[in-house]
């Protein structure tokens, strides 16, 4: 199994769009690159942690490439905001793509190099190694699944998911 971690706004709903993603084994629901260990939810929206909200995924790389990850990535999530996706503002919602490897980083800078025409806007996402990862508080792990009628899952999460469902189609 292999692992990619990416932030690009609340982790609620990346993590719920690739939950429905065959060959992603787990998606869990952390903060990365934090300048203090093992904060809090709490602490993490004070906008003075550093940590990104992120989604950590472990994934059958014999089912589902970091490409194509990568390119879900960018269709669910808007990568010209610049530390804030939708209403959800500060640098916990940056959009971010932590490697774990010198491979991860290349792909991920050609990807972007390669995508940046398609925008009308410049990509701000960052390609930066991972520092460190703490795991989300249980509350936060697989949200949208659990609370599918709540009101921000309703607005924000459910068109991601949305959109990872019409990503799938157009790959069969």
């Amino acid at each position: 199994m292999k692992e990619a971690i990416l932030g690009g706004g609340c982790f609620w709903c990346i993590e719920a769009a690739y939950e429905i993603v065959d060959g992603i084994i787990d998606a869990q629901s952390g903060y990365a690159n934090c300048k203090q260990a093992n904060p809090t939810y709490k602490e993490v929206c004070t906008d003075t942690t550093a940590c990104a909200e992120v989604v950590k995924l472990t994934y059958d790389e014999n089912k589902i490439s970091y490409e194509d990850i990568l390119e879900l990535f960018f269709k669910i999530h808007d990568p010209t905001q610049l530390n804030r996706q939708g209403a959800d503002f500060g640098s916990q919602y940056r959009s971010t793509i932590l490697t774990l490897n010198d491979e991860q980083a290349r792909v991920a800078k050609e990807y972007i190099k390669k995508i940046e025409p398609l925008f009308n806007k410049k990509i701000v996402t960052k390609v930066e190694p991972l520092k460190n990862y703490y795991k989300g508080e249980d509350y936060h792990q697989d949200y949208f699944k659990n609370n599918p009628n709540q009101p921000y899952c309703q607005a924000v999460a459910a068109p991601k998911v949305l959109k990872a469902k019409e990503w799938l189609e157009s790959k069969k």
